[in-house]
């Protein structure tokens, strides 16, 4: 693959309790960093957006055809023990993030899968690293912590505790989200959510 270290992926062991989760540094191919990241659509605000609502570049939209791809899609598969076949996915990007983002929360239940790609430099920051959590409560009951540097894959099953969130961070923050979700029907639904956001967001200046 172009841009996907799916060995890499695959070598990474799978973490089951209290979730199964797992992280991949280097995930994307070293090589390939520098024009992925040249071709990250240009985001100036904060939030969620669908592939639709950006301007996506030839470099960019071939990462997301690996991502979206049947040998990621495989590799997830086996590593999650799931059969992810006849199972849509929903891609969306983040480009900026605001200190009221990083509140614990899980995924909603229409989601299976979550995969993110991080595409920042090395985070220096404290705020924004994520953290999966072992309850609801506290960002300091952490499994672990994930700082988005470039290249950087967590992946997870969405369950009812999956717990994750950051302490705040302000400024860019990129992230590329991937997920398996139950149907045709929520993707619909999340992109016209989302795309009612940006929206509304264009009209917001601190946003």
């Amino acid at each position: 693959m172009e841009y996907l270290d799916i060995d890499r992926f695959i070598a990474t062991s799978l973490v089951s309790e209290p979730f199964p989760f797992l992280i991949v540094p280097g995930f994307l191919r070293s090589d390939a960093l520098p024009s992925i990241a040249d071709d990250y659509p240009r985001i100036t605000r904060a939030g969620s957006f669908p592939t639709s609502e950006v301007k996506i570049g030839p470099i960019f939209g071939r990462l997301l055809d690996e991502l979206q791809g049947p040998e990621f899609r495989a590799a997830v598969a086996e590593k999650f023990a799931i059969d992810l076949t006849g199972y849509p996915t929903m891609v969306t990007v983040r480009g900026r993030a605001r200190a009221k983002d990083g509140q614990i929360h899980t995924d909603s239940k229409t989601k299976l899968i979550t995969v993110l790609v991080y595409m920042n430099g090395r985070w220096e920051a404290p705020g924004g690293r994520l953290r999966l959590l072992r309850t609801p409560d506290s960002l300091d009951h952490a499994i672990t912590e994930v700082p988005p540097d470039e290249g950087t894959l967590l992946a997870f099953k969405v369950t009812g505790n999956s717990w994750h969130g950051h302490e705040p961070f302000v400024g860019e923050r990129r992230v590329i989200q991937l997920n398996w979700v139950t149907g045709t029907d929520v993707v619909q639904h999340e992109q016209r959510r989302h795309r009612l956001t940006a929206k509304i967001k264009k009209f917001l200046p601190f946003s």
